[in-house]
């Protein structure tokens, strides 16, 4: 199964207090999406100190690439370095007087040439937005901004695995979007990632699994829909069920039939409406959606390419791609959710345009091929980075 994580009947306690973690046992695969759900003080935090050896269980056992983790200072040192680590308080994280030297504390400790160091630096520092902030002082930043640098701290050391403490505490929202799109992005090209939250509405659409803790032991680990399906579990854990759930729930109890799927999106629930009620008149043929890789140069040029085309609505996927957004004083309608919201566009005749990166493209037709099976609407992607060419619908 590829299970890089892996923890057997672990357990905790601080000195002086009660046990924290109460015989857990559980698995990570390479590549998902976990979230630690549960309201503060049932042991989330302490959990994912043990993932790179920061806190030692009592008892039991952690796995890492299914080897037994070590507690001694060469493997923690090699364990460090493949499982990257960001703190919830980013103030905490972040040692150094300037961003390059922050971020460059981590390639030098693990003794890499200045050559490296500043390469690996640079690459993260694009990585996160911040390219030309090497020189500042990270007490000058936002909280947005020092949460990036503490990330590109650990993506310079290029860990497999990324694991963060309430991601977007002390976040607004438009700084909590920012920060979920790059980890879509950073899992994209291949990183397993872990979250702690207690917020349901971020974790329900995110995850690939959802763990419910409660009291230091799990409550419930599956699916997203399925873990907050059980309205009792969801209530013993201090938590409500996700809107977009609830409202499926409600329909259910209404008498409306509904699919084994339950939505994880608002586009998905605006499908299971279409389908309950008596559509009048034609449906309009769907818009299409274009994507440009902002780190390829477009054909056409993107500004006359958009010039072109009349009630066009843009989205941007990725830091890189707000970026070039800005740059080129494009107004961008979508920012979050951007593949869902452009096939609703799609869906009543309209067109859409979506910046974003290479890994996230292919996430785009996916997305979009996956939308089409379901529904069998199909709806044409096509990239400006080469020869125009409809990369999808492909034969239903």
């Amino acid at each position: 199964m590829n299970i890089i994580l892996e923890a057997r009947d672990i357990r905790y306690h601080y000195p002086g207090s009660n046990e924290a973690i109460k015989g857990i046992s559980f698995h990570i695969r390479k590549g998902e999406k976990i979230a630690l759900v549960g309201p503060n003080g049932v042991g989330k935090s302490t959990l994912l100190q043990m993932f790179n050896g920061m806190i030692r269980p009592d008892s039991g056992l952690m796995l890492f690439d299914n080897k037994p983790i070590c507690y001694d200072s060469a493997f923690l040192r090699q364990l460090r370095k493949r499982v990257g680590y960001v703190l919830q308080n980013s103030d905490r994280q972040i040692i150094a007087p300037t961003v390059y030297q922050d971020v460059a504390f981590g390639p030098a400790n693990l003794g890499y040439d200045e050559t490296l160091i500043r390469e690996k630096v640079t690459l993260a520092l694009r990585h996160v937005g911040l390219e030309g902030f090497e020189r500042r002082p990270p007490h000058h930043l936002s909280g947005g901004e020092k949460k990036r640098v503490a990330i590109a701290g650990i993506l310079a050391m290029d860990p497999d695995v990324l694991v963060f403490d309430e991601p977007t505490s002390d976040l607004d929202p438009s700084g909590s979007e920012d920060l979920m799109d790059l980890l879509d992005e950073l899992n994209q090209e291949g990183k397993t990632v872990i979250i702690s939250t207690h917020d349901v509405e971020l974790a329900y659409p995110w995850a690939d699994r959802v763990i419910l803790l409660l009291d230091g032991k799990i409550l419930q680990e599956d699916v997203p829909d399925v873990a907050f399906g059980n309205p009792e579990n969801v209530r013993k854990a201090h938590l409500s069920v996700p809107t977009l759930l609830e409202l499926s729930h409600e329909l259910g109890r209404r008498g409306f039939v509904q699919p084994e799927r339950k939505p994880r999106s608002i586009l998905d629930m605006i499908h299971i409406i279409e389908n309950l009620v008596i559509h009048s008149g034609a449906t309009p043929k769907p818009g299409t959606i274009s994507v440009c890789d902002v780190d390829i140069e477009c054909y056409p040029p993107l500004l006359e390419w958009i010039a072109s085309r009349q009630n066009l609505s843009i989205g941007a996927m990725g830091t890189r791609a707000k970026q070039r957004a800005s740059q080129e004083q494009l107004t961008l309608e979508f920012t979050y959710g951007v593949i869902d919201k452009c096939i609703l566009r799609a869906l009543r005749g309209q067109d859409s345009l979506i910046l974003t990166t290479s890994s996230m493209a292919d996430r785009v037709i996916r997305r979009v091929e996956a939308y089409g099976r379901e529904s069998g609407t199909s709806i044409t992607v096509t990239p400006l980075n080469s020869s125009d060419q409809p990369l999808y619908p492909a034969n239903l």
